[in-house]
């Protein structure tokens, strides 16, 4: 009689198969932890550029190492570069106040004057920076390591979004065989996925950017010193909706308070809240009317796990982190509702917002 010499059926070694493939794939997971930055990067900077490299490649017949390189080019150009002169910028910023460290005392002695004479408490700034110091200095050094560490993560999102760019369609039948939603469904979460990207990231940059012009024009407008300097920091809070620009036009014009200059201070605080804070309302509503509306809680809590996680970045990839995650626990909704069904083929499921 012949025996199976086998110690495992067919199915028990599919099963010991998956098994090993879940674990090796949550060690890499793991492994891999400090470049998710650089993972996120890429994704965010090749649905950018997708429609470009498509229309160059498919419509130019231009060589897709060649686009590829250019379109690599142009976002160091265009991204890359502003941000290290951004960075440049605040080092020479911080080295001056570390050289005149008397300017910094003045106004707090300023303010605690002017504290004790309004409210009866000498002290209150020094109360308040004691009790606050802690967490802003946890928050510089997490900003600070983050930012230390980008560079390393451009390389490798550079890296990656060449081999993605010159092989995108591979890479998206890729995509679409190995989702575990349907067809109809996965389409459904790229298009959904696109736009939140842009929402998020060129959206926001757009709102960001005009904040910090609007800021500096006001800082102009009422006698501010260094009002380009505040206007890119304007603009880096921004990322925070509603909360980043009082950051700092509100705390510019308590000085102003306390220096007896009461018409800069009205003037700018009326001037924030009725022009720099409704450039938010407004635009972010044409945005989620063209791309998608992503609600300012998730942002500010996307904030708050990103910094965290991923420093600097973390204003960026926060947001899109939480946003990609409700995403796909809608496509899930969806996908767990519908029965397969041959004659629906073709037919996409539209979400509900």
């Amino acid at each position: 009689m012949n025996q199976s010499s086998d110690i495992f059926t067919w199915k028990e070694r599919n099963t010991i198969i998956l098994v090993l493939i879940i674990l090796l794939g949550l060690f890499l997971a793991y492994a891999m932890r400090g470049i998710t930055g650089a993972i996120l990067g890429t994704i965010v900077m090749y649905t950018i550029f997708r429609p470009v490299n498509m229309w160059m490649v498919e419509k130019l017949k231009w060589r897709r190492p060649l686009v590829a390189a250019l379109l690599i080019f142009a976002s160091f150009v265009i991204i890359v570069m502003p941000f290290l002169g951004l960075g440049k910028m605040l080092v020479g910023k911080a080295a001056e106040l570390q050289q005149n460290p008397g300017w910094i005392d003045n106004i707090v002695k300023k303010i605690n004057e002017f504290a004790g004479d309004r409210f009866g408490k000498p002290d209150f700034l020094q109360e308040q920076l004691e009790k606050s110091m802690s967490y802003v200095g946890t928050l510089f050094t997490t900003l600070l390591t983050g930012t230390l560490g980008i560079f390393l993560d451009i390389a490798i999102m550079y890296f990656l979004l060449y081999f993605m760019l010159i092989n995108f369609r591979g890479f998206e039948r890729g995509l679409l065989r190995y989702s575990p939603f349907t067809t109809e469904n996965a389409i459904q979460f790229g298009q959904e996925m696109r736009n939140i990207t842009y929402s998020n990231v060129l959206g926001q940059l757009f709102i960001a950017i005009i904040q910090g012009a609007s800021l500096s024009l006001g800082y102009v407008i009422f006698g501010y010193g260094d009002p380009l300097f505040w206007g890119v920091i304007c603009a880096i809070l921004a990322f925070i909706p509603l909360l980043g620009p009082p950051l700092i036009f509100i705390p510019a014009a308590i000085i102003a308070f306390t220096q007896g200059d009461n018409f800069a201070a009205i003037g700018l605080l009326i001037y924030g809240f009725v022009v720099v804070i409704n450039i938010d309302n407004v635009f972010r509503l044409i945005i989620a009317r063209r791309l998608g509306d992503i609600h300012p809680i998730i942002t500010i809590v996307g904030v708050i796990i990103g910094i965290p996680l991923f420093g600097v970045m973390g204003l960026v990839f926060g947001p899109l982190l939480l946003s990609y995650f409700l995403l796909a626990v809608r496509i899930y909704e969806i996908n767990k509702r519908e029965k397969p069904d041959p004659e629906r083929a073709g037919t996409i499921t539209p979400l509900k917002k």
